[in-house]
């Protein structure tokens, strides 16, 4: 299994490069805006990674990852967590070149979303309320506000023209740049040194099910060149922020048509947020409380089996409602969410997945969230792009079959030394082979019925 270290390591060399000009204010923004949603040490490898670049520069030296964990004082792990935060919030771009056994990199920086943008964005603006509330988010608001220009009833333009106070060019000036344009263009292999405005967030259309959506809406006479590219942008985010499928997405942007039958992007966030605040209560979204969108689920039959059961309870829960399911109904600790947060943003995992993850890390360490498990089964299933709930289970019932055939290769006299264990109560999407359970020596047949029962009690608690 990949780790981190076979990603970077800290010989590696890397070279910073700058998408356009940072300016100064840049930094007031990251640092009121971004750093509650990335943290201090994700901060600290962007400015430490700026710092490298010099004044009106846009390419730095080559230096090593050993010099930037010492800068930073972080270890190659930390480094390694920091740049996939920084690229899922679209302040990083990496790019890697492999030569002789020879690894770089390159960083470019990305500027960050200007004050406006940010604050109405309808994505990051709602994430960074939720974090620090409502009165801290207000007092940011008015820190990046300031008085509007009189208006012209008050005070009169006299601003003169171009062409007021400067002569035209003189036809043979014209004629000798028509001739050597090419002059005036940047030469090969260089661009121009300037400011480039930020991407924001955006997630790909293909996450939400925009035919479905288009079948609904064709009933009620909405022509479809009001599902413009921004607007369908919109609807993507949107879906994903607040977990709406396209059954109930339909009545949302039918809210927001206006008169010229054009979908106002403002009012379908609006709908958006308020639908939203009225099934949850007047709460705003975490990523915690999404469930899994409905073009990556596949059990779509009613389920018979228990191993389809447990993947229709994977894809139509939350995490939040699965780690409340098996603490028998209390409140998860902070850590806790905070710990399937995390993973959810950095190794962008789906719900269903991150349910079996949950599921998997409860059952193999007996009931807690072991932060190291945790993050290093979801590197792995973010590596090999597991999007559906059956692609998870599937991965874990291989691993698990692994670690028992490589239990099974203990020798006779280890084992008797061993002391008795609790063993472990599995779902049976663990297990292929259902007839291996009862050759185990190390529970009687009453144990092992005793456990079956038990996981169908918790199953029939999840399902009510």
């Amino acid at each position: 299994m990949a780790q981190h270290w076979q990603e970077l390591i800290p010989v590696d060399r890397y070279i910073v490069a700058s998408n356009g000009l940072l300016h100064d204010y840049d930094r007031k923004i990251l640092s009121f805006l971004y750093q509650p949603l990335i943290g201090p040490g994700c901060f600290s490898v962007y400015m430490t990674l700026w710092s490298e670049l010099e004044e009106n520069r846009l390419w730095s030296e080559a230096s090593s990852h050993h010099f930037l964990m010492n800068s930073c004082g972080m270890n190659l792990k930390e480094i390694y967590e920091a740049r996939l935060k920084l690229e899922g919030i679209g302040l990083l771009k990496t790019f890697v070149k492999n030569e002789d056994d020879i690894r770089s990199f390159i960083y470019e920086l990305q500027p960050p979303l200007s004050p406006e943008q940010f604050f109405l964005d309808g994505m990051l603006n709602v994430y960074l309320y939720r974090k620090i509330g409502k009165n801290h988010f207000m007092r940011l608001k008015r820190f990046f506000c300031d008085r509007k220009m009189p208006s012209g009833e008050e005070y009169e333009e006299v601003t003169k023209g171009f062409q007021d106070i400067y002569v035209s060019a003189t036809p043979e000036t014209l004629q000798y740049m028509q001739e050597h344009a090419t002059e005036l263009e940047a030469e090969e292999g260089q661009q121009f040194i300037g400011r480039t405005e930020a991407d924001v967030v955006q997630l790909p259309h293909e996450s939400f099910d925009f035919q479905l959506l288009v079948a609904g809406l064709s009933d009620s006479l909405l022509p479809k060149k009001a599902l413009t590219p921004k607007v369908k942008d919109a609807i993507s985010n949107l879906a994903f922020l607040y977990g709406i499928d396209a059954l109930q997405m339909k009545n949302i942007v039918l809210s927001a048509v206006n008169e010229k039958d054009e979908i106002d992007i403002e009012e379908l966030r609006k709908a958006a947020r308020d639908w939203y605040q009225f099934v949850h209560y007047d709460k705003l979204p975490s990523l915690i409380e999404r469930v899994q969108p409905p073009a990556k689920r596949e059990q779509l039959e009613e389920p018979k089996t228990q191993d389809e059961k447990l993947a229709r309870y994977f894809e139509t829960a939350s995490p939040l409602e699965v780690l409340k399911n098996l603490s028998g109904g209390a409140e998860p600790a902070s850590s806790d969410l905070q710990l399937i947060e995390d993973i959810m943003f950095k190794q962008k995992l789906l719900p269903g997945v991150v349910n079996v993850l949950i599921w998997l890390a409860m059952e193999k360490t007996d009931m807690k969230m072991t932060k190291g498990y945790v993050e290093k089964i979801a590197g792995q299933w973010a590596r090999k792009q597991i999007k559906t709930v059956r692609e998870a289970m599937a991965l874990s019932r291989q691993e698990h079959e692994k670690s028992r055939e490589a239990a099974k290769g203990q020798t006779g006299k280890r084992q008797s030394k061993k002391k008795a264990v609790r063993t472990e109560m599995l779902p049976d999407w663990f297990d292929k082979d259902q007839a291996a359970g009862k050759n185990e020596k190390t529970e009687n047949e009453a144990e092992i019925e005793a456990r079956k029962k038990e996981v169908e009690e918790m199953l029939k608690a999840f399902r009510e």
